[in-house]
């Protein structure tokens, strides 16, 4: 018997991905290196320790990694602060329609105090029994770290739990700590591989009503 949902944050709640790829953009001029949508989708659901490894891995470990996610982090604050996060399609709808009927929780790999900012300012942060963060685990996605981390939060075992993803690495990183997934998918389209570890996708979060 499902007792709670667990949501991922960014490009299932908020619309943070799209802001994501064109912050990447401009640090990847501002330096004058070459990144690939490759890079971009293997770092999506990673914290910035996680994503830090990835870029030089691919880079090279002379790349000023550091410097690159500082650049795309004032970026990403200007458009925030400039423009707001959009809330993704059926966010807030399906959040209402959760709320009464099963405990909900938030796995992001974002930092703490971005998620309580962002969520805040969208609205949504009160839907949450419990917020896990990426500042709080050693390991982020696709390591299943933070998701048994958020399902130990609200008191539930991982059986008992369904997380709503967009990202291969939250899938991963769900799928490995026991829980069912949704996939609701954003940037990255579902493979043969992703889908197999899915018990549904649906283009938008209403979908989710057709099972919940």
């Amino acid at each position: 018997m499902i007792k709670a949902v667990i949501f991922d944050m960014d490009g299932v709640l908020l619309d943070t991905e799209s802001i994501c790829d064109k912050t990447w953009e401009l640090a990847a001029k501002k330096m004058n290196v070459v990144t690939t949508a490759d890079i971009v989708n293997e770092c999506r659901g990673t914290n910035k320790e996680d994503s830090l490894r990835i870029i030089k891995r691919i880079l090279g470990q002379d790349f000023d990694a550091e410097g690159f996610m500082k650049l795309t982090s004032e970026f990403f604050h200007q458009i925030e602060f400039s423009t707001g996060i959009p809330i993704m399609p059926f966010a807030k709808e399906i959040l209402e329609y959760l709320r009464p009927k099963y405990k909900l929780a938030l796995a992001s790999s974002t930092h703490r105090t971005a998620v309580t900012r962002q969520l805040t300012n969208a609205g949504l942060i009160s839907y949450f029994d419990t917020i896990t963060t990426g500042d709080q685990v050693v390991h982020s996605k696709p390591d299943p770290e933070i998701y048994r981390m958020a399902c130990e939060s609200i008191g539930v075992l991982p059986e008992e739990c369904i997380a709503i993803e967009d990202s291969p690495n939250g899938i991963k990183s769900a799928h490995a700590a026991g829980l069912s997934v949704i996939m609701i998918p954003d940037r990255i389209a579902p493979t043969p591989e992703v889908t197999a570890l899915c018990c549904n996708v649906f283009e938008h979060l209403d979908g989710v009503k057709k099972v919940l």
